[in-house]
C-alpha cells in the first residue's frame, strides 16, 4: 500500500475513534460559526488530531482544514481536511457523516479517504489504483439514459442565485429516480454505482469535495464543476458515470449549451 494512503488510513482510524461515540452518546455541544452553520467541539477535537499527527510524519507538509486554517501553504503537497463533514446531521442524530481526508500534489488529488463509522463504511482512493468501499472495488454504473437514472440533487439558495433551481427541478422530475442525499454521500454512492448523478451544493469548499472527486474519477466516472472543469476548486461539483455527464452540463447552461439565466457572470461558481 501506498505510504500515504496508509497514513490517510490511519488518520481516519484516529478520527474515527473521537467521532463515533460522541455521536452515539449525543455527548457535544454545539456552537455556530460566523456564516451561521454548526461546529462542536468533536469538529475541532478531530482536526487537531489529524493535524498534531501530520505535523510528526509529514512536517514538510501543508494542511488546510475546515476549522483550524492552513499551515506551510507554501508546500507542493497538501493535505486537505473536513473533520465531520456533514456536522448538522451530526448533530441532529443522522448518521450521514464522515471525516474526509485528501493528499493534494500540485494540485492534483493523489490520495482520498472518506471515512462514515456511523454508516459503517469506508471508502479509499490513490491515484491510479482505483478505489475501494470496505475492501470491496468500485465502479461507476452504466446507466446511458438520464430518464433511467438515479440521481441526488442538493438544493440550494446558490441555485436560486445563478437562475437553475428549475433546471435542477426538470432534471430531478426527468430521472427515473430523485433522491437528496447530500454531502459526501452522493458522491460516495455515484462511484460505488448505486447513483448515476450528484449535483452539490453551490458553495463547496475544496476541502468538501476533494476526496470525493478522486473516489468517482478512479471508480470510472467524472466529476466537474458546473462548467465542465475537472477541479474541486471553484465552489460548484457534479459527479457522474461519466456517460450522463455532458447531458447533465448542458441541462445546467454549460458553455457551449443553451443559454440560463446567470451563467458566465463575473465572480459567479
Amino acid at each position: 500500500m501506498d505510504a500515504d494512503l496508509e497514513l490517510a488510513l490511519a488518520l481516519a482510524d484516529d478520527a474515527d475513534a473521537i467521532t463515533l461515540a460522541p455521536f452515539e452518546d449525543r455527548r457535544f455541544t454545539v456552537d455556530r460559526k460566523v456564516d451561521r452553520t454548526e461546529v462542536t467541539e468533536i469538529d475541532r477535537a478531530t482536526e487537531a488530531a489529524i493535524v498534531a499527527r501530520l505535523r510528526i510524519e509529514r512536517s514538510e507538509h501543508g494542511i488546510i482544514g475546515e476549522e483550524l486554517g492552513v499551515s506551510a501553504a507554501s508546500s507542493a503537497w497538501q493535505w486537505l481536511i473536513d473533520p465531520i463533514d456533514g456536522t448538522s446531521g451530526y448533530v441532529r442524530g443522522i448518521p450521514v457523516w464522515a471525516t474526509l481526508i485528501a493528499l493534494i500534489h500540485e494540485g492534483d488529488v493523489v490520495v482520498g479517504v472518506v471515512s462514515a463509522p456511523a454508516l459503517g463504511r469506508r471508502w479509499w482512493a490513490s491515484r491510479g489504483d482505483g478505489v475501494f468501499v470496505n475492501g470491496r472495488p468500485c465502479r461507476v454504473s452504466g446507466v446511458t439514459d438520464l430518464a433511467d437514472a438515479q440521481v441526488s440533487v442538493t438544493f440550494s439558495d446558490g441555485w436560486d442565485e445563478l437562475g437553475l433551481t428549475s433546471a435542477l427541478v426538470d432534471l430531478a422530475t426527468g430521472a427515473r429516480r430523485a433522491r437528496g442525499f447530500g454531502d459526501f454521500w452522493q458522491h460516495a454512492l455515484v462511484a460505488e454505482g448505486a447513483l448515476d448523478v450528484a449535483i452539490d451544493a453551490v458553495g463547496v469548499a475544496p476541502y468538501d469535495i476533494a476526496a470525493v472527486r478522486l473516489l468517482v474519477e478512479e471508480a470510472g466516472g467524472r466529476f466537474t464543476d458546473r462548467h465542465g472543469t475537472a477541479t474541486h476548486e471553484t465552489g460548484t461539483a457534479i459527479s457522474t458515470n461519466g456517460v450522463l455527464h455532458d447531458e447533465v452540463l448542458r441541462r445546467l447552461g454549460a458553455p457551449g449549451a443553451f443559454p440560463i439565466a446567470g451563467n458566465g457572470q463575473k465572480g459567479v461558481p
